[in-house]
């Protein structure tokens, strides 16, 4: 059995981790670098107006801004890490759905795109209807509680789509969808003040792009999982 979900872990884990790069890297990665330009420009127009005294600053003091934190540049490096960083992702879920698939082991192939779906529902898009994807420049709450806030709506959405699925009466269900809405109910975390430097328009492109390249992951590695699974069931 542990061999079987280290195998389909791993297959499906890959196979959704390439397509949810390559997604990524045609839609959303140039979303992101278009954003950045306008993140950069406004910091930069500042430190222009203070080119003369700052430059005096920096005679006397010796400072530099070279000791910047490395990140990866634009082209391979930030395909590959993005690329590493998607098949981690991938194959932690994939080892979540392999576990799952041991207590309820999908009978069709196809049955693992409704596991695909619960988790984008899960993962993705009850997480993201409080706090959708944001393109750098946007103003946010503060971070833990956006965080306190993400868990809570990702833990209640799978608890109520459990017993939404597999609730054995209708007061399991009723209960279900009360724990859907709660997280939403309360309210995710919001800045004080809603401001972006990028355009209104590229950050409704950018949410679209997420919310459409993350489905398309779950849903590959859904299926993926699923036959992967009822393969190496097949075999034993």
């Amino acid at each position: 059995m542990i061999k079987r979900i280290a195998q389909t872990a791993g297959f499906a884990g890959l196979l959704a981790a390439i397509v949810l790069t390559l997604l990524q890297s045609l839609w959303v990665t140039p979303l992101i670098l278009q954003a950045e330009t306008f993140e950069v420009a406004e910091p930069a127009a500042i430190e222009h107006s203070h080119d003369a005294t700052a430059a005096h600053d920096h005679g006397a003091s010796g400072h530099s801004h070279d000791d910047e934190a490395w990140a990866p540049e634009d082209g391979w490096q930030r395909l590959l890490s993005t690329g590493l960083s998607n098949l981690v992702v991938a194959v932690g879920f994939a080892l979540m759905l392999a576990g799952l698939f041991t207590l309820r082991a999908p009978e069709k192939t196809w049955q693992g795109l409704l596991w695909g779906l619960a988790g984008f529902a899960t993962f993705v898009l009850a997480p993201a209807s409080g706090l959708p994807p944001e393109l750098p420049g946007t103003a946010a709450a503060e971070l833990l509680l956006r965080q306190y806030w993400w868990i809570g709506a990702a833990a209640s959405t799978a608890a109520g789509l459990a017993l939404l699925a597999f609730g054995g009466n209708w007061m399991l269900r009723i209960l279900g969808a009360a724990i859907l809405a709660l997280p939403h109910l309360l309210g995710a975390p919001q800045p004080d003040v809603h401001e972006s430097l990028a355009p209104e328009a590229l950050e409704h492109q950018f949410i679209l792009a997420s919310l459409l390249t993350n489905a398309a992951f779950w849903a590959a590695l859904g299926l993926a999982a699923a036959w992967f699974h009822g393969r190496g069931r097949r075999q034993q």
